[in-house]
């Protein structure tokens, strides 16, 4: 999408009146009336329709854009297909049933939500996805948390949490890779400074959720019992159902293209279903598209493992596409293009540059919704500025990632911020107050800015 070229030049109090319509359109739809997304977000692209047409931009260029800004979002709508697939597969497979059965047996609800922090934190490490790690163990975690009792939103705050360091640290990670490369920066150095601001902000998310972890109770007890006795009716817990979470760490650490991983996954957990289960070529079929239904008769864990399927990725497909529709828009009107200019004019020192850039990629994140074009614009909108007052490549980078990575999933119109909330089921805005990494990333990082402290100069 950064390649799509504007066709006028706004005025800066135009795209200012545009950009702040647009946020008030989409966030008192979605806060004060409780509309889905879809609906402010496609007001907001005939808005901007008006806007191009009151600028005499023809009808043919503003569908060009809105056509250019969804096509950037292709590769992710069919990453969402595939992981779509996955869950169900896994589901068939007893891979999710099993994971959740091992926690249970492993994990104490004493501390369950620090553990479950940390737990997402080392999975994300290891495959380098933030979005893979919520829609796998964070949905065993969402199971175990539903079956305790516990609160589901502190729960995805801390499964969310844990993923994003994960995707921010490890060297397998897209974004880490991207933010690295934009500046000309190499990864390991840049992972190693990222650690001034990301290692304070997970030792103080991972005493925040030490602090709010309950202490178990005997009812409590009795109920994760008969939860893990209704697991084992299953018939679907097994050692062997590992197997496909196995495959998918391998896959992933010898750097297979993440489609082919999942996709791979998703054909052994199949082949393994039929170890303990009876299904024809046409029932696996339809769990592929339309996703496992679970019949066991307890409704608490049929409500559990009826998940997955490509149809239910149906939502967040059309919520990525408008999405990334509207901000087409906002390219091919030059109103993106404007502020940016505008905000790079006003940097003089150290710290508002910190600062501006650190905006600019929340900025980006909540007016477009999209992870990898906060990074990218970020990096290439400062890449001079930061020049300009002789700070290094690695500070851009490391604020790219603080301001750009972790923001996404906040955001309720986000790529990141939909696909959550329909794999694990808990709205964005419920498990915001408790997604800590992911609100102090930012804040860290301003603060640094501002002290000085941690930076490196050329």
């Amino acid at each position: 999408m950064q390649m799509i070229k504007p066709v006028i030049t706004p005025k800066f109090l135009e795209a200012i009146f545009i950009t702040i319509a647009i946020f008030l359109l989409i966030s008192i739809s979605i806060i004060q009336f409780g509309s889905v997304p879809h609906i402010p977000i496609l007001l907001s692209i005939l808005l901007l329709f008006g806007y191009g047409l009151i600028k005499d931009v023809s009808y043919q260029k503003l569908e060009k854009g809105l056509v250019e800004g969804a096509g950037a979002g292709m590769s992710a709508v069919f990453l969402f297909f595939f992981i779509g697939m996955l869950i169900s597969s896994w589901m068939i497979s007893g891979t999710i049933p099993t994971m959740i059965y091992a926690g249970f047996s492993i994990i104490s609800m004493t501390f369950f939500f620090a553990i479950v922090f940390i737990v997402t934190s080392l999975i994300g490490l290891s495959v380098g996805s933030s979005l893979t790690t919520v829609a796998t163990i964070g949905v065993a975690f969402i199971g175990m948390a539903t079956a305790m009792d516990l609160s589901l939103a502190v729960t995805a705050g801390a499964i969310v949490s844990g993923a994003f360091f994960g995707d921010k640290m490890s060297p397998l990670s897209d974004t880490t890779n991207l933010s690295s490369a934009i500046v000309g920066v190499d990864l390991f150095e840049h992972i190693r400074n990222m650690g001034w601001t990301t290692i304070p902000a997970f030792l103080l998310t991972l005493v925040f959720f030490l602090i709010v972890s309950p202490r178990a109770t005997e009812g409590t007890i009795q109920d994760v019992s008969e939860f893990k006795e209704g697991l084992l009716a299953t018939g679907m817990i097994h050692w062997y159902t590992l197997i496909p979470l196995i495959v998918l760490i391998v896959l992933t650490f010898i750097k297979v293209p993440a489609l082919m991983t999942l996709a791979i996954s998703s054909i052994s957990a199949i082949v393994i279903s039929f170890l303990h289960q009876v299904s024809t070529a046409s029932e696996i079929f339809n769990v592929l598209f339309s996703g496992y239904v679970s019949s066991t008769g307890i409704a608490e864990i049929d409500s559990l493992l009826s998940r997955g399927g490509m149809e239910r990725m149906m939502f967040t497909v059309a919520l990525v596409l408008l999405a990334l529709s509207m901000g087409g828009l906002l390219f091919t009107l030059g109103i993106v293009q404007c502020l940016l200019a505008k905000i790079e004019s006003l940097l003089n020192k150290v710290s508002s540059v910190i600062a501006a850039s650190a905006l600019t990629a929340i900025g980006i994140n909540i007016l477009i919704g999209e992870q990898y074009l906060s990074i990218l614009l970020t990096g290439q909108a400062f890449k001079e500025p930061y020049d300009k007052v002789g700070l290094a490549g690695k500070n851009l980078s490391r604020v790219m990632e603080d301001a750009g990575t972790v923001v996404n999933p906040l955001v309720p119109w986000s790529v990141c911020g939909i696909f959550i909330t329909g794999v694990i089921g808990v709205p964005t805005l419920e498990y915001l107050p408790f997604a800590v990494f992911c609100l102090l990333s930012p804040v860290l990082t301003v603060v640094f800015g501002f002290t000085g402290k941690t930076l490196t100069f050329k």
